[in-house]
């Protein structure tokens, strides 16, 4: 632990593990620590699913950003020798016809514009083509066959095993207390059990606990914890690829996301993606509770039936580490020199894993990237709201 590196990446989930295998392969002498056990089981990468879409609305930004991602899912799935990134494709319904400003209209268009071809769908076409959507229900939507989910906790798992076998230290155990500072230059960081890492660069890859690190960004990031449900099916073949596949389901105006029949878990994992609740990283309780439970068997017995009664395997409170407005927050912090925070994944940062590597190392680095001026460290005012278009703000 008194060694010294090029760079020590405090983190290693999504953020941590991606950067640490692009700063390696510029040449780097890096380290990444964690607390473990890795993936940690209150990181918001672990679970056994994160969705992997393009649609954004409007944000055409994004949208191209996660049409190379899904790229580079593949490509991944191509070096691991397993499929990890599960191309189903993705359902997005409306209960009311598609408008203009809508996010499943804006999505639509910025896709036909890309040179997509996502499938319009009306009432009867959603029945016939994924029965266990109630037909009355959902108007209006489109399926789009780029895009799915990733296994999100194998994910992080397999990047660790790639790390250790390209020879990058991975250090489990170890707690960062703080970054150190000696005039204004980060030297690298101290350890809870009061040892010190040196570095000549500090990358915090550390998602809700970031602004307990850096007070400075307690203004601008905040935690929140959002209720995922795992439910026992008893009819895998109906919530199986293709009859049933990734969906939001009216999510701007409910929250409601979800996936097909898992293959390993064996269960159909559905979440919001909504306002949620304030949630201390370090000593918050992590709880789904009898409320969201009624508001999920009120979805389901609304939208999918099947599932309305379908007991639950497994629940926990995801935590986002969210920006005021919903950006990413991937830059060098403007005072201490040596220190990078990629942090503020605002619950849709997953999707885009094989790109955050390149990002967060260009940063470091401060090579040129025009995709990183949205994620700048920046002043944001109280009152900014959410620019994320699926998210639903109540």
């Amino acid at each position: 632990m008194s060694r010294t590196y090029d760079v020590v990446v405090v983190g290693a989930g999504i953020y941590g593990t991606t950067a640490a295998l692009e700063l390696h392969r510029r040449g780097r002498r890096v380290v990444l620590l964690d607390p473990g056990p890795i993936p940690h089981p209150l990181a918001s990468s672990t679970d056994i699913s994160k969705v992997v879409r393009m649609e954004y609305g409007a944000d055409s930004g994004y949208m191209a950003l996660v049409d190379d991602a899904i790229s580079g899912w593949h490509r991944w799935n191509e070096t691991f020798g397993e499929t990890l990134y599960h191309e189903t494709g993705v359902t997005m319904l409306s209960r009311r016809v598609m408008a203009p400003g809508g996010f499943e209209y804006e999505s639509y268009q910025r896709l036909l514009e890309r040179g997509r071809e996502p499938e319009r769908l009306n009432a009867e076409e959603i029945s016939h083509r994924f029965p266990a959507w109630r037909s009355d229900q959902y108007q209006d939507g489109f399926f789009h066959a780029r895009g799915g989910f990733a296994e999100s906790g194998r994910v992080v798992s397999t990047l660790v095993q790639q790390a250790r076998r390209s020879g990058i230290e991975v250090l489990e155990g170890v707690t960062v207390a703080n970054v150190t500072v000696d005039r204004w230059v980060a030297t690298g960081v101290a350890t809870r059990a009061g040892e010190t890492v040196s570095a000549g660069d500090v990358v915090l890859c550390t998602g809700a606990w970031t602004p307990w690190l850096l007070p400075e960004l307690q203004p601008v990031m905040r935690s929140t914890g959002h209720p995922i449900f795992h439910l026992q099916c008893d009819q895998p073949k109906r919530f199986s690829s293709p009859r049933f596949a990734v969906f939001t389901a009216d999510i701007a105006n409910s929250g409601w996301y979800g996936f097909p029949y898992h293959p390993r878990a064996n269960v159909v994992k559905v979440g919001n993606h909504g306002v949620g609740v304030a949630v201390d990283p370090a000593s918050g309780e992590r709880v789904v509770t009898a409320e969201d439970e009624v508001q999920l068997r009120q979805f389901l017995a609304s939208a999918l039936p099947d599932l309305a009664e379908a007991p639950l395997v497994y629940t926990r409170r995801c935590l986002y580490s969210d920006t005021l407005d919903g950006h990413l927050w991937i830059d060098r912090h403007p005072e201490i020199s040596g220190l990078t925070v990629a942090a503020g994944g605002s619950g849709h940062a997953f999707k885009m894993a094989p790109m955050l590597g390149g990002l967060i190392a260009d940063a470091m680095t401060a090579n040129p990237n025009p995709r990183l001026s949205r994620f700048r460290w920046r002043e944001l005012a109280s009152e900014t709201d959410s620019e994320e278009a699926a998210r639903y703000h109540g």
